[in-house]
C-alpha cells in the first residue's frame, strides 16, 4: 500500500494526461464537495476522485522528497489511463515552490474520449499548469495525427509544438508498414490556442503525397477539437469565358456562440471582384439566416465583354423563423436581386430553394411575412407575399419574353384556417376550412406589349368537409364524404376588351360535392412474396358550378378567373380528388367516376414492385378543364404509374398519361437511381405535349460517378433539351478520393442562351481536405 506522499505523487503523475487533454485535472487535489449519496462508479469502476495504480516498485525518499515508481506503471484516474516505464515526483524544496513530475519511457496517455498521446518523456509541474514532452505524438478526434520533436504546454489554453507535422490521413498501410500521408502540414512551430479555438503555424508547408506544394510563413485553421471556430474554409477555383480565372476564398468568423459570418470574396481576372456573404444568428425563440452579395461593375455578356455603365449590383437571400409561445410561430423571407442574371454571371448556387412556407417557381424570388398558429385540432395562418421574376427570353434584342414584375400580383393578405372538432358528427370526421386572399396586380400578364391594367381580386371562402369510413368483415372499405363550400368575390380592373377600359363587380356562389370512395384489397401469400390486388373506385356528384367568367375570347369561348389553379397535373395523385383543381377559383362539377386498379408484389428480401392504372369518367364534357389536362372529355386520359426496387441499391419509377382514344403518350416521366459499391447515378426523362406555358417539352437529365480502383473515379452530368436537340449543361470530371481528401476537376459546357449570356465553357477545381474543408461527401 503506497504512502500518503506516494499517493500524492502518483495522483499528480496521473494528471499528466491533462497535458494535451481537453480538460485539466487541477481540481483533483481539492477536497470533493460533500454529496448526499455515493456517486455511481465510472466506466473504469472507480468512484469520482479515486485513483488506481499498478507498478512493479514504488520507492519513497522522505529526505530528498522524491517518490519513484518503476516497472509497468499504470495509473487510472477520472477515466484516463497513464502508462510509463518510470515515474518520478520531486516535491517542492521550500514553501511556495513548485514540484516536478517526470514520466519516462514509452509514455502513453489514453483519454476518456478515445484520443491518445505518446512521448519519450513528459515533464510537468505539480500544479499541472505547464509542462514539456519530448518525442511527442498524438491521435486526436476525427483521426487527426500530430507528431513533434517537442511539445510544451504554456497554460491551460496555449500549447505549442516544435518541428511538427499534422495530418488526418492514414500513416500506416494495411500491413502495418509506414505510409506517406495523402496530405499533411509540416511546420517549424505549431500553437494550439484553445481560447481562440485556432491552430497557428509558423513556416508551414502543405505536402501532398510527400511533395511540398505550398509554403506559408503564417497559416492557421480551426481547432479540430473545437465544435466551431473562426478560420478559412475550402477555396474554389475556376476558369470560364465570362469571368476569366476566378478564385473564391471563404472565411468563417465565429462571432459568438449564437452567431457567425462567412465572408467569401470572389476575385476574377476579366471582371471586378464579387463579395458573397452569409450571416446567421440564433435567438432564444428562433434564428435568422441572411445571404448577400455585392459588386460595382458594368453589365457583361457570355464572352465577358462589358457594356453599359458601372453600377451597384447586389442580391439578398434571407429568412427568419421564430416561435411565439407554444402554438404560434412567425417568420419572413427576403429575396431580391438587382439583375435578372446576377446568379448566372457569378455562379451563385442554392438560390431557388424553399426558405419559408410559400415557394415560388424556378428562377423566381419570393419575399414573404407570415404568422402561423397550430395545435392538435386547428390551424390558422396569415401572410403577405411579393414575387420577383428572373426569367429571360432567348432573344437578347427583345424583352417581351422576359419576366415582368408588374404582372406579378402582390398577395396581401393571404389567410387560411382549418378546424377539426373533437367530437364525431354522424359517426364521421368533420373539418371546417376558411380562406381569404387579396391580389393586387399593376399590369395585365395577357397583354405585355400594350401594358393594360392588371386584374385585382379579393376572395373569401368558407368550407365544411365530412367523411366517414366503413369496413366490412370481408375487407370491403367504403368512405362516404360530403363537401359544402361558399365563395364571395370582389373584382376590379376587369378588362372589357375595349382598349384599357375596365369594370368592376362582386359575385358569390355556393358549391357542393357528395360521393363515396370504395376499395377492396385482397392478397395472396406465395413462397417468398406477398401479392396485393386492390380495385379502387370513387363516385362524386356536384351541381353545376358557377364559374367566374371575366370576358369572352374572339371565338366566344369564356375566359375564367384562374389565379390559383393554373399549374396542376392529372396523375395518380390527383386521380381520386373529388375536385381536381388545386385552388379555389375553378371548381369541378357534374357527375364523375374515378376508377383504378393497383397491384403490388412484396418480396421477403426487401424487393418490391407496384403498378397502378386508372381513369376518370363523367356524364358530359367539361370545358373548364384545359384541352391539355386530359380531363375535358367524358372519358379522361389513362393514368399509369409504376415503381420497383428489383435489387438492393436500384430503384425505378415511371408515371404517364396516355390518350383516351389512341393511347398516345401525352406526358411521361421516368427515372432510375443506382447506388452500388462501384458508384452511383441517376437518370430522369420527361416529355410533355403542353407544359404550363403551353409549350411542348422533352428533357433528359442524368448524372453519376463511377469509381476506378480504390481512389480514382470519373463523374458526369448532363441536361439535354430534346425538343431543341441541344445540351443545356454538360459536366465531365475526374476525381481522386481517399480517407482524408477529395479533389475534383470538372469541365462544364453550357449551350443555353439566357438574355445576353450565351454558351460558355469552364473548368473548375474543388479541393476538400478533411478537418479543413468540411466532411467528405459525394456530389
Amino acid at each position: 500500500m503506497p504512502s500518503a506522499a506516494a499517493k500524492r505523487a502518483l495522483l499528480a503523475g496521473a494528471a499528466i494526461a491533462a497535458l494535451w487533454a481537453p480538460a485539466s485535472l487541477v481540481h483533483a487535489q481539492q477536497p470533493p464537495a460533500p454529496a448526499p449519496a455515493p456517486a455511481a462508479p465510472g466506466p473504469d469502476g472507480l468512484q469520482p476522485g479515486e485513483l488506481y495504480m499498478e507498478a512493479d516498485e514504488v520507492i519513497r525518499d522522505d529526505k530528498a522528497k522524491i517518490t519513484t515508481a518503476a516497472g509497468n506503471i499504470e495509473v487510472r484516474y477520472e477515466n484516463r489511463t497513464l502508462r510509463a516505464d518510470r515515474l518520478i515526483y520531486e516535491e517542492a524544496k521550500e514553501e511556495g515552490g513548485q514540484g516536478i513530475i517526470r514520466a519516462r519511457g514509452n509514455v502513453v496517455i489514453i483519454n476518456d474520449d478515445g484520443t491518445s498521446e505518446y512521448a519519450d518523456e513528459f515533464v510537468l509541474d505539480d500544479e499541472m499548469r505547464a509542462g514539456v514532452a519530448l518525442g511527442f505524438s498524438a491521435r486526436l478526434q476525427e483521426n487527426v495525427k500530430i507528431a513533434a520533436a517537442s511539445a510544451a504546454r504554456r497554460n491551460e489554453n496555449v500549447q505549442e509544438l516544435n518541428r511538427a507535422i499534422y495530418t488526418p490521413c492514414e500513416i500506416c498501410a494495411a500491413d502495418g508498414t509506414p505510409k506517406t500521408p495523402t496530405w499533411s502540414i509540416a511546420a517549424d512551430r505549431v500553437v494550439q490556442d484553445k481560447k481562440r479555438r485556432l491552430v497557428y503555424y509558423r513556416n508551414a508547408r502543405l505536402r501532398v503525397f510527400g511533395v511540398s506544394l505550398l509554403y506559408l510563413p503564417v497559416f492557421w485553421h480551426a481547432d479540430p477539437q473545437s465544435p466551431r471556430a473562426s478560420g478559412f474554409l475550402a477555396p474554389r477555383a475556376s476558369a470560364s469565358d465570362r469571368r476569366g480565372l476566378s478564385y473564391e476564398q471563404p472565411y468563417y468568423w465565429a462571432i459568438s456562440p449564437y452567431s457567425d459570418l462567412i465572408v467569401s470574396p470572389q476575385v476574377n481576372t476579366d471582371v471586378n471582384p464579387f463579395l458573397n456573404g452569409q450571416y446567421r444568428k440564433r435567438f432564444y425563440s428562433g434564428d435568422v439566416d441572411l445571404r448577400f452579395g455585392y459588386t460595382y461593375e458594368q453589365d457583361f455578356d457570355g464572352r465577358g465583354d462589358r457594356f453599359g455603365e458601372s453600377t451597384h449590383r447586389s442580391y439578398i437571400l434571407g429568412r427568419g423563423a421564430f416561435r411565439a409561445g407554444e402554438k404560434w410561430r412567425w417568420g419572413f423571407t427576403a429575396e431580391r436581386a438587382s439583375d435578372d442574371l446576377i446568379f448566372d454571371k457569378y455562379e451563385i448556387g442554392d438560390v431557388f430553394e424553399s426558405r419559408g412556407p410559400y415557394v415560388a417557381d424556378d428562377r423566381r424570388l419570393i419575399s414573404q411575412a407570415y404568422a402561423i398558429r397550430q395545435d392538435t385540432r386547428s390551424y390558422a395562418s396569415i401572410a403577405a407575399l411579393s414575387i420577383q421574376g428572373l426569367r429571360r427570353g432567348g432573344d437578347e434584342t427583345s424583352s417581351l419574353d422576359d419576366d415582368n414584375d408588374r404582372t406579378f400580383p402582390t398577395v396581401a393578405p393571404l389567410v387560411e384556417t382549418h378546424y377539426e372538432p373533437m367530437a364525431t358528427v354522424m359517426g364521421g370526421r368533420l373539418r371546417v376550412h376558411g380562406s381569404a386572399v387579396a391580389l393586387t396586380r399593376e399590369q395585365s400578364p395577357d397583354f405585355p406589349a400594350t401594358r393594360l391594367p392588371g386584374l385585382d381580386s379579393r376572395r373569401v371562402t368558407g368550407e365544411v368537409d365530412w367523411r366517414r369510413s366503413f369496413t366490412s368483415a370481408a375487407g370491403l372499405r367504403v368512405e362516404p364524404f360530403v363537401n359544402l363550400r361558399a365563395d364571395a368575390y370582389s373584382l376590379s380592373d376587369i378588362l372589357t376588351g375595349t382598349g384599357a377600359e375596365t369594370t368592376s363587380r362582386s359575385t358569390s356562389r355556393a358549391l357542393a360535392t357528395a360521393g363515396a370512395m370504395v376499395s377492396y384489397p385482397v392478397y395472396r401469400r406465395f413462397k417468398d412474396s406477398t401479392v396485393v390486388l386492390e380495385p379502387l373506385a370513387q363516385v362524386a356528384v356536384s351541381p353545376d358550378a358557377k364559374q367566374i367568367v371575366l370576358r369572352r375570347n374572339a371565338d366566344g369561348s369564356p375566359v375564367y378567373l384562374n389565379e390559383d389553379s393554373v399549374a396542376f397535373e392529372f396523375d395518380e395523385i390527383t386521380l381520386f380528388r373529388a375536385n381536381k383543381f388545386p385552388g379555389f377559383d375553378l371548381y369541378e362539377d357534374g357527375a364523375r367516376l374515378n376508377v383504378a386498379g393497383r397491384a403490388s408484389v412484396l418480396w421477403d428480401d426487401g424487393r418490391r414492385a407496384s403498378l397502378l392504372v386508372g381513369r376518370s369518367f363523367r356524364t358530359e364534357e367539361n370545358d373548364v378543364f384545359r384541352e391539355r389536362s386530359g380531363l375535358r372529355k367524358k372519358a379522361s386520359d389513362w393514368i399509369v404509374a409504376a415503381d420497383a426496387q428489383p435489387v438492393r441499391g436500384v430503384s425505378l419509377f415511371t408515371r404517364a398519361r396516355l390518350d383516351s382514344d389512341s393511347l398516345d403518350i401525352h406526358r411521361l416521366e421516368a427515372g432510375a437511381n443506382v447506388a452500388r459499391s462501384w458508384g452511383s447515378g441517376f437518370v430522369r426523362y420527361l416529355t410533355d405535349d403542353f407544359d404550363i406555358n403551353a409549350q411542348r417539352r422533352e428533357n433528359l437529365d442524368l448524372g453519376g460517378e463511377v469509381y476506378i480502383g480504390k481512389n480514382w473515379g470519373v463523374s458526369a452530368y448532363g441536361n439535354r433539351d430534346m425538343q431543341q436537340e441541344a445540351w443545356v449543361i454538360r459536366d465531365v470530371g475526374v476525381f481522386y478520393r481517399d480517407d482524408c481528401m477529395r479533389v475534383d476537376v470538372i469541365y462544364r459546357k453550357e449551350d443555353t442562351v439566357v438574355g445576353r449570356l450565351g454558351p460558355r465553357e469552364s473548368v473548375s477545381v474543388r479541393l476538400t481536405l478533411a478537418t479543413l474543408g468540411g466532411p467528405l461527401y459525394g456530389r
